[in-house]
């Protein structure tokens, strides 16, 4: 994806009024692990070209994570603030490689995964297992990550709960999805060739299991669920997710 972000996106009003139902973990959000890959074991660096652009290096990963994050800081200010609300952006995007390294409310996180964790306001990701799906899906799923990520953290500071997990996490896809489209129609992003696709695989490597029960603590939704969830916020913006 090609950035823009000297331009400001339209501002769009969000509706804060969400009923609250039961209090969310510490932890909020996360993917699974990417299609091809064995549970348990993080992606390591390897020479395999991304299909949209070519990159491999963690250089241009880290570029795209600094990028996305501050779409994102902007995208989601500047609906705050045509709503009347100042937003405070999430604190820190953190880097981890093993099991425990870094801690969400006294519990470790573990490795081949990202989360937002509420009680310390921060989004983590083991950068090992990112850089991997990165080069096995390409450089949208950066963006993507991110944007479903802090979404969650949104969902937090709007106060937006629900009793099941799954609810949560498609909403956060959905979410993702209306940045990013909003974003590409205000010309702060620039989809490249393969961009769509990109999304489209890498949604399709976080769907749950099969046979996951949706009810159960920890589901994110099917692939189709989360596909058609991200799509319809990228076509429909914030109003397909609850908001607006």
């Amino acid at each position: 994806m090609t950035t823009r972000v000297g331009r400001r996106p339209p501002s769009a009003l969000v509706g804060l009024a969400v009923a609250l139902v039961v209090a969310a973990g510490c932890v909020v959000g996360g993917t699974s692990e990417p299609a091809g890959q064995e549970p348990g074991g993080a992606a390591s660096p390897g020479a395999v070209q991304t299909r949209a652009d070519g990159t491999t290096s963690v250089e241009e990963f880290q570029r795209d994570v600094t990028d996305a994050r501050r779409i994102a800081e902007r995208y989601w200010a500047d609906r705050f603030r045509a709503s009347g609300e100042r937003f405070r952006p999430i604190r820190r995007v953190v880097p981890y490689q093993r099991d425990g390294e870094v801690s969400c409310g006294g519990q470790g996180l573990p490795r081949n995964n990202a989360v937002y964790c509420s009680a310390g306001d921060f989004i983590a990701y083991d950068v090992n297992w990112s850089v991997g799906a990165f080069r096995q899906v390409g450089d949208a799923f950066v963006f993507y990550l991110l944007g479903h990520e802090y979404a969650h953290g949104v969902q937090t500071r709007l106060g937006i709960q629900y009793r099941f997990t799954i609810e949560q996490e498609l909403q956060a896809d959905c979410m993702a999805g209306a940045y990013l489209g909003d974003s590409v129609r205000s010309g702060m992003l620039e989809l490249d060739d393969g961009d769509l696709e990109e999304f489209r695989e890498g949604l399709l490597a976080v769907g749950d299991d099969p046979g996951q029960p949706w009810f159960a603590e920890g589901s994110h939704g099917t692939a189709e669920q989360r596909t058609e969830s991200f799509f319809r916020g990228y076509e429909q913006s914030l109003g397909a997710c609850g908001l607006g």
